[in-house]
């Protein structure tokens, strides 16, 4: 098993725990144990098979640690399969939902029997859930709203499970004999928020019977769906779909490109290409002859004049290569061809990280652990935007005397630390009214102020709009984290004219957060598209909870580059000395302004 599924099968441990009402202190244990499994750089497969202590590791204690074990060595759980006999497995589904929760879970299975989405759905639309104490008509209007979001959302994995479930199977075709090239197709590549299965291209000109063996037989697969002489289609235990293609040096590119999409891409090549007279497929790049029609060329037919690479088949229309991310069917092609491509953002282009947490809220490293992580990535600076307190009781937030004796500690740690800088900073909640969880005598000690919702998603779009709004024409605030609150797969993004806040932030100087947590992806890359429009400068930043969670920026930069960002729209692309000369220049403007 993987490490994704491993911390699946225990966050679900915590859950039914908690809906079974466990001490929270166990709950909290396995969540934990979870996070740090998730965010190892190692598979913990390869620590049992070596027989390492997993102990050792942060936040896993003996009875955990038994269980990691067991399910790398069986697949299966047996403390699992006793608590499911107790509560079942899928009321973990309806606590997901907005608006139920644990306990009303357990009081949905226990007193109507109810454990699926769909069994909740009829007991609402056959009015019994109304007629429990606590839930009501307006509960159940709103959990039904939830369930068609659930709907809509099945079957699609975050692209950072998708990575971790991928990369062994691409790893054990690489490794085999006579195979020169593995790459992932589809929405992966163009490194979409979620996927809904994978395609996996293999480069292979020899004897294909031990690719789809190897791909067939790996650990990770459930049931093999389809197994032919060059494509196969296996069900992985996950529930991720992956399908193989074992192709030909002459066609690989064709097919790269081909299965790379989006559909909207593919369709405006190809009719690109039928008016030079050629027929682009997942076969190559060929050209009709004098007097018919591309479009009735069978497979293989013409002759052919590309397809090896992709540079060939973009080539073969007069286009230079478009990178992936780009491949969206809005524009890319004409941009392509009158030389306006961007020149997408890159990792290495970034120099700081501009949002994470520390032991003063909710994190689980201290200042000086996540400082000197940040300097082995290679960044100059970070912010530090421990959670206000107000909002959040359960993280311990900042209380003005808290955010005074943290700068304290921030003035200790920065003593120790050569050419690298600290940007004293709070993650400030926004109240219901817009107005702000700290005075702002104390936001004015700040080096820079990020606000953010927490509280009351459930407000009309016209209300949230303004509430955000008049959040950020507070002088002191910087930058708007995580914009629309949505969480991938779980929940949606909060009702809001975003367009109107992205208006209100160029004209007020504030920069907007590209939260690169893979859970989160907040901005949508066509949001992020549209503040580099108006010159909002945007900020990529990993939302990090601990020091393991730095490395989710490259999926804030992945979606960046969606977006078309280039290294000037990302304020974080900066230079410490630029950065701090567009503080000071931001808040100067906002002063003679207010």
């Amino acid at each position: 098993m993987e490490n994704s599924e491993l911390a699946r099968v225990l966050e679900d441990l915590g859950d039914l725990l908690e809906i079974q009402g466990a001490n929270p202190f166990r709950v909290r244990a396995y969540r934990n144990a979870a996070s740090v499994v998730e965010e190892l750089s190692r598979p913990v497969r390869e620590m049992v098979e070596a027989g390492e202590d997993l102990t050792k590791l942060q936040g896993v204690g003996k009875d955990i640690g038994a269980y990691l074990e067991e399910l790398v060595r069986t697949g299966g759980l047996k403390r699992m399969e006793e608590l499911e006999k107790e509560v079942p497995r899928s009321l973990i589904q309806l606590v997901k939902l907005p608006g139920v929760g644990p306990k009303k879970a357990w009081r949905l299975w226990t007193e109507l029997r109810v454990a699926t989405v769909d069994a909740l759905e009829a007991a609402i639309q056959a009015g019994r859930v109304q007629e429990l104490e606590g839930f009501g008509a307006r509960s159940a209007e709103k959990i039904l709203t939830a369930v068609g979001d659930y709907r809509r959302r099945q079957g699609r994995f975050l692209l950072s499970d998708a990575d971790d479930l991928v990369r062994p199977l691409m790893e054990r075709l690489r490794a085999l004999p006579g195979v020169e090239r593995v790459e992932v197709a589809g929405s992966w590549r163009r490194r979409q928020e979620t996927v809904g299965d994978v395609d996996l291209l293999v480069l292979c000109e020899e004897d294909p019977t031990p690719v789809m063996e190897a791909f067939t037989t790996s650990p990770g697969v459930e049931r093999v769906e389809a197994s032919g002489g060059t494509k196969g289609r296996v069900l992985l235990r996950s529930g991720l779909p992956v399908d193989l293609r074992i192709l030909p040096r002459e066609s690989y590119g064709a097919a790269l490109h081909y299965f790379t999409g989006s559909k909207e891409h593919n369709v405006a090549l190809r009719t690109l290409a039928v008016r030079k007279g050629l027929r682009v497929s997942e076969y190559g790049v060929f050209r009709a002859p004098e007097g018919v029609d591309p479009d009735t060329l069978g497979p293989g037919e013409g002759e052919r004049v590309g397809g090896a690479t992709e540079e060939e088949v973009f080539g073969s229309v007069g286009l230079p290569w478009i990178p992936p991310e780009l491949r969206r069917g809005r524009g890319e092609l004409e941009a392509a061809r009158e030389g306006r491509l961007p020149h997408l953002v890159t990792l290495d282009d970034i120099r700081g990280d501009l949002q994470m947490h520390t032991t003063w809220s909710d994190g689980a490293n201290s200042i000086e652990e996540m400082a000197r992580a940040c300097m082995e990535r290679g960044y100059g600076y970070l912010a530090l935007t421990d959670h206000s307190g107000g909002q959040l009781a359960m993280v311990q937030g900042l209380t003005p005397e808290r955010v005074r004796a943290q700068g304290e500690e921030v003035a200790r740690v920065q003593a120790g630390l050569e050419g690298f800088t600290i940007f004293r900073s709070c993650e400030v909640d926004i109240l219901r009214d817009g107005s702000l969880d700290l005075p702002d005598a104390i936001l004015a000690e700040l080096d820079l102020v990020l606000v953010s919702v927490h509280a009351h998603l459930e407000l009309d779009r016209t209300t949230m709009t303004d509430r955000v709004i008049r959040a950020l024409e507070n002088p002191h605030v910087d930058i708007l984290g995580h914009p629309t609150g949505r969480i991938l797969n779980r929940r949606e993004p909060h009702a809001m004219d975003v367009g109107e806040v992205l208006r209100a932030a160029a004209e007020l100087g504030v920069a907007v957060e590209l939260n690169a947590s893979p859970h989160r992806l907040d901005l949508r890359d066509v949001h992020v598209e549209r503040a580099r429009e108006l010159g909002v400068p945007v900020v990529i930043s990993t939302d990090a909870h601990s020091v393991q969670q730095l490395g989710y920026m490259p999926y804030g930069v992945d979606q960046a580059r969606r977006a078309g960002l280039e290294a000037g729209d990302v304020l974080n692309a900066r230079s410490v000395a630029e950065f701090r000369n567009w503080l000071k220049r931001r808040r100067a403007g906002r002063s003679r302004g207010s």
